[in-house]
């Protein structure tokens, strides 16, 4: 077991446990409700919850177990598609099934793996299971993810995303009809409240803007193109499904199973369909498109047949 005292800095006053053990000790917001779940947080000798709030100039207690960090395994994935590759970024179609990289839990393949397997080099930056990456996609959710391959590479796209200076297009299709048929969500999102593993619209959540427009309607749902502003953790499921629309196939946040078999969905209608950045070391505008894969046109043609 390892452990640590330390006194509450006004700053975090009035935060959550878990966004706090976050900031102070550099734990990911999981392992922080993780290690809160097993008691192992206290304020003053009063043991904490994770949704708990600290108060400023306590003296917080943490006890926790180490856990092994996950490493990249190189396995191939053969469906993953090079969409652009040259000697500072390689952009990749990433299927449904595919994680962006490793993470505790998950034993399938990523992003990462299969690009080590396929020989490629990538940037060391970042968290050692995550090298290179510098946005991600739900394992879900499939299409375009841009890699880095050098550290130059890596700090420019960071930026870039932060800066929201990349364009994030994505098609979905969720139920019903959006009302009205274009326009904009600015919600904050935060990790629910009572799922460690969604997330939900919420008062302290990080601000969260999303932009769609109906591409097409059909009786019970619509073909939507979405522009992420923000790029928040299953944002646009989120903000779908708090618009009472959520995506079609995704029974996390509330999609009715029986039109999810109907159009042979085993997974949400959610896919990266376009990704437009300046090109890290040129400044020249670089856009990549992704097809709908099979399933999803698939569920395409039985809602036009239907139409």
């Amino acid at each position: 077991m390892e452990s640590r005292t330390l006194p509450v800095p006004d700053g975090l006053d009035g935060v959550r446990v878990d966004a706090a053990l976050a900031k102070m000790l550099g734990f990911s917001r999981t392992f922080a409700a993780e290690v809160a779940e097993a008691g192992g947080v206290s304020l003053d000798g009063v043991t904490l919850g994770k949704s708990d709030r600290l108060r400023g100039g306590g003296w917080l207690e943490v006890e926790w177990r180490p856990r092994q960090e996950p490493r990249i395994e190189p396995i191939p994935v053969p469906d993953l598609g090079i969409v652009y590759d040259d000697d500072d970024i390689v952009v990749v179609d990433k299927p449904s099934g595919v994680a962006a990289h490793p993470s505790l839990g998950w034993e399938g393949p990523t992003v990462v793996g299969a690009l080590a397997a396929a020989g490629f080099r990538i940037a060391t930056s970042g968290a050692p299971e995550r090298q290179g990456v510098v946005h991600r996609l739900d394992v879900g959710t499939s299409g375009l993810m841009v890699v880095a391959k050098t550290e130059t590479a890596y700090s420019v796209l960071k930026r870039a995303f932060k800066e929201r200076t990349v364009e994030k297009i994505y098609h979905a299709v969720v139920q019903g009809h959006p009302d009205p048929l274009a326009g904009t969500i600015d919600a904050p999102i935060g990790r629910h409240p009572n799922h460690s593993w969604k997330f939900a619209v919420i008062p302290d959540g990080k601000p969260s803007v999303t932009h769609y427009e109906t591409l097409e309607a059909f009786p019970g749902a619509s073909l939507l193109e979405i522009h992420l502003e923000t790029g928040r953790t299953h944002q646009i499921r989120v903000h779908m499904a708090a618009h009472r629309h959520p995506c079609v196939g995704d029974p996390l946040y509330g999609a009715d199973p029986t039109l999810s078999a109907r159009l042979g969905l085993t997974r949400q209608w959610l896919h990266a369909h376009r990704l437009e950045f300046a090109h890290p070391a040129t400044g020249q505008w670089v856009r990549t498109e992704s097809p709908y894969p099979a399933d999803f046109q698939h569920a395409l043609d039985v809602l036009r047949g239907e139409a």
